[in-house]
Formats: structure tokens, C-alpha cells, sequence
């Protein structure tokens, strides 16, 4: 690596953080990455991501899929209910649509372990767990990565604000061993009071996320196990039987967030640094993860000479703005058109479901839009 590389700091290191740090390496430049957390910490959380063909494309771009996807789970297969409005289903078929898989649920110690094994091993980033970056830090490099979460201290910094709006609900995750469930299924429950998904991870292992009022969710944590299951038992389709819980449930709150600016001089602001949706659908890591695929491309640029690395971050925010504002008004119409019981919608639910089943055409447009956001980038 040239001593004339350019630098950049990265702060955060999740899945997104790590993942821009080797995708700027990718691109050629030398990377600093700092979070507070040590490793044990980093790898610690009980939680599974639905990754898209976007995150496939951009993992596969850095070298990084046949590493990582034999720890994944595909499903084939994708099914909307609504059981609000008596239970219309669709059926996202991978077959059918001419497709490899629906998606892939990756656990996140799994995960994260193989990003950081990447990270260790590669000579152009300098990797510092349980330290936060110091100050003098960004004084010496061309880029700052801010990836360090909805409470970005480095955001807050920088007195840049973000429009909220919560939806009066948490999200409450667990593992639990389902008979009913399919090892190459995944299954999107719209429910009135909340969007549940349930995530294969193989045999009748499922991640369950359940999103559900606050004063329900801490109702469900103080449960024993068999109480949380006959609860879950209650709530699920007849066709699904709660056998075993394997990791006890936890939660979160849900919503929807998004930075008022996504960079500022030299800082530009990276996954839920910058924005935080519902998840229903999916969507969270992927949205981040695209964030990832626009820093690498103009991160190459900079490498190239074809862009001055003080323009990287306008730049990368000009290009996000567009799927960021329409994947979060996206999933937020998702919640709100299903998530209740009023009378006046369930025809056009059960319209919009019908029309959905009837039309390959339609369906592959729609998991076109969930899997590479509605404003795809181009190939290369």
C-alpha cells in the first residue's frame, strides 16, 4: 500500500462499520476502525439479519460471500399473511421468479465473526476494540466514518439532528424451535397490533420478531419459558406449534429516524448513524449495507483520481438521499396501512394481496424493490 494512500477513521464497528472498513481497504485506502467495545461485547448479541441480493451483490463485490454464506441460511420461499384482515396470503416463490434464493437470515455472532477475521487479517486496516478513537485522530485523515449507532456520539458532535417519529411499539426478539416452520421458508405476519416475522435458521429453528405495544412486550419478558410459548402459541396460526424457546426474549424500541444532514466537512454518517427504520420487511442491515456500496464506489473514485476525497461525503449523501427517504416511507406505510383493524383499509389490504398473488409480474417487481431498494444501483 502506497504511503500516498488515502486515510480514513472509522468509528463503530458492528456489521456496518466493519464492513465499510473493508470495503475501503477494497477501494485502497489505508482505514483506522475504533468501538469502544471489546470483541467479546461486539460478538455478544442475539439477534439474525434477512439479508437481500443487494448485500449479496455488495459481499461478493468485496471477496467476502463464499467466506461468510456458508454460515447463512437461504429460504426459497417468502410468505405474507394478513391476519388482520382474515388471513390473504402471498407467496414470494424463488423458483417461480427465476431467482437463486428469497434472501439469507445470518446470525449475528456468525456474522460478525467472519467480518472481524477479515478485519484482523488485513494489513491495511488498524483495528482498536474497547477504545474510542482520539480526538487528535481526525485531524490526520481525508475521511471520517461515522457508524457508531442511533446515538452517534460522533453525530451529536456535530450538532446534526434527525426527524423522529415513534410508532408507540417495541419489537421483541427471540429463538424458538417451531413445528410448522421450514428451513427454506421465511413468513412476514401482519398482525393489528404489530408486523411479526418469523426467520428460519434451519430445521424448526426460527428467529422470532414480534413487534407488539411496550406494556405487552415487558409482559412477555417476565414470562417462564412454557408461558412465553403458550402466549406465542396463542397469537400464531393454527398451522405453527411453539415447542421449545432457545433464546429468551428481549426488545427493543421501534422507529423511525433520519439525520437532517448525512455528512458535514469531512464526516459523513453510515447505517443507524444516519437513519433507523421499523423492521418490518427486513430492511434495516440492507439499507445500511447500501450506504456501504455508495461509500465503496466513491471511495474507488478517490483511489482513482476521478474525485477529490473532500468531495467524497457530499457526494455520497446526494446519492443516498433518494433510497433512504423512499425505503423509510416504504416500510412506515407498510406499518401504518397494517398494522390496525380499521375497517375502511381492509378491502384495499385484501385487494392489494389478491392482485399481488394473481401476477408473477408484480410480485417480481415488488421483491425487486425489497431486495435492492427502489433506487438500484447500476452494475460494476
Amino acid at each position: 500500500m502506497s504511503a500516498a494512500a488515502p486515510f480514513a477513521l472509522v468509528r463503530g464497528c458492528g456489521p456496518t462499520g466493519a464492513l465499510a472498513a473493508l470495503a475501503l481497504c477494497d477501494a485502497g485506502w489505508r482505514v483506522e476502525l475504533h468501538d469502544p467495545s471489546r470483541k467479546e461485547q461486539l460478538l455478544g448479541r442475539q439477534r439474525a439479519y434477512a439479508l437481500t441480493h443487494s448485500s449479496q451483490v455488495l459481499l461478493q463485490r468485496l471477496n467476502l460471500w463464499e467466506g461468510l454464506a456458508a454460515q447463512f441460511v437461504a429460504f426459497g420461499q417468502l410468505d405474507l399473511a394478513d391476519l388482520g384482515s382474515g388471513g390473504d396470503e402471498v407467496c414470494f416463490d424463488a423458483d417461480q421468479l427465476g431467482l437463486s434464493a428469497v434472501g439469507w437470515i445470518a446470525e449475528h455472532s456468525s456474522l460478525m465473526q467472519g467480518l472481524l477475521q477479515a478485519l484482523e487479517t488485513n494489513d491495511c486496516v488498524q483495528l482498536s476494540l474497547g477504545t474510542s478513537a482520539p480526538a487528535e485522530s481526525g485531524s490526520s485523515c481525508d475521511l471520517i466514518v461515522a457508524a457508531d449507532g442511533p446515538q452517534s456520539p460522533t453525530r451529536n458532535a456535530l450538532g446534526i439532528d434527525c426527524w423522529h417519529w415513534h410508532y408507540g411499539q417495541q419489537c421483541l426478539t427471540a429463538q424458538v424451535d417451531l413445528r410448522g416452520s421450514s428451513a427454506g421458508k421465511a413468513f412476514e405476519l401482519f398482525r393489528p397490533e404489530g408486523p411479526m416475522a418469523l426467520l428460519p435458521l434451519g430445521g424448526q429453528r426460527v428467529q422470532l420478531v414480534w413487534s407488539a405495544s411496550p406494556a405487552r412486550c415487558r409482559q412477555l419478558q417476565t414470562l417462564t419459558a412454557n408461558g412465553f410459548l403458550d402466549h406465542l402459541a396463542g397469537v400464531l396460526p393454527d398451522r405453527f406449534q411453539p415447542d421449545q424457546l432457545v433464546v429468551a426474549p428481549q426488545s427493543f424500541e421501534v422507529g423511525l429516524a433520519l439525520a437532517r444532514r448525512l455528512q458535514r466537512g469531512r464526516t459523513l454518517l453510515l447505517g443507524e448513524s444516519a437513519h433507523c427504520s421499523h423492521p418490518v420487511g427486513g430492511q434495516g442491515l440492507n439499507l445500511c449495507w447500501r450506504d456501504v456500496a455508495v461509500l465503496h464506489r466513491l471511495a474507488r473514485r478517490v483511489s482513482q483520481g476521478r474525485l477529490g476525497a473532500a468531495a467524497l461525503p457530499r457526494q455520497y449523501a446526494l446519492r443516498r438521499w433518494p433510497d433512504l427517504v423512499l425505503t423509510l416511507a416504504a416500510t412506515d406505510l407498510l406499518v401504518r396501512v397494517f398494522s390496525n383493524r380499521a375497517a375502511l383499509l381492509l378491502p384495499l389490504r385484501r385487494l392489494a394481496l389478491a392482485v399481488l398473488a394473481r401476477s408473477r409480474v408484480l410480485r417480481r417487481i415488488t421483491l425487486g424493490v425489497m431486495t435492492h431498494g427502489p433506487c438500484r444501483l447500476p452494475p460494476g
